[in-house]
């Protein structure tokens, strides 16, 4: 948390003192603004993507060829109208060289979860301001939790298969266009 008088306070949703670029897997949701359905529809159970949906899709899946350090499988990755859900396998820990700050200043962690999201949510909000001329698409913030054994990743994986099956029950749900 920082005191800098030009920058509000946020109450972080984060594990205090988790490493979240510790090598391990990580389930995320990540909202569009104001719960908007940005990135297609449902019909018979199933997405139908929108062009941005098809780019959120696309900056999901190649993150892992930019990001050594990362691991994405398709089968763990869904995108909702108005959300995504994906898990996100940080293979290893690589060495970051300690900067010196010259002053206070909210940075991330190289090669953490955090970098990624924002990373990925810069290069999505880009392409879309370019390509579709669309801007604020994404709800501050994103939600994650640590997957802590082969029981809680099972769950998770058949939550995010199943999703856009029970698209009406889900707390994301919104059936404005």
């Amino acid at each position: 948390m920082h005191n800098h008088p030009e920058y509000p306070n946020r109450r972080s949703i984060r594990l205090p003192e988790y490493d979240y670029s510790s090598q391990g897997a990580y389930f995320v949701t990540l909202v569009t603004h104001q719960w908007q359905n940005l990135f297609g529809y449902i019909e018979n159970e199933e997405v139908i993507l929108s062009k941005l949906g098809k780019i959120v899709r696309k900056e999901w899946m190649r993150s892992a060829q930019i990001r050594k350090e990362l691991e994405i499988h398709e089968d763990e990755f869904v995108v909702m109208p108005n959300h995504i859900h994906g898990i996100v396998w940080i293979k290893s820990e690589g060495f970051v060289k300690p900067e010196v700050e010259t002053r206070p200043e909210f940075k991330r962690k190289p090669k953490s979860l955090g970098t990624f999201i924002a990373g990925f949510k810069s290069s999505v909000s880009r392409i879309a301001r370019q390509e579709l001329d669309i801007t604020n698409i994404w709800q501050r913030n994103y939600y994650e939790h640590v997957v802590r054994d082969e029981a809680d990743w099972d769950r998770i994986a058949l939550y995010i298969q199943d999703n856009p099956r029970k698209w009406e029950e889900d707390r994301f749900f919104n059936d404005r266009a």
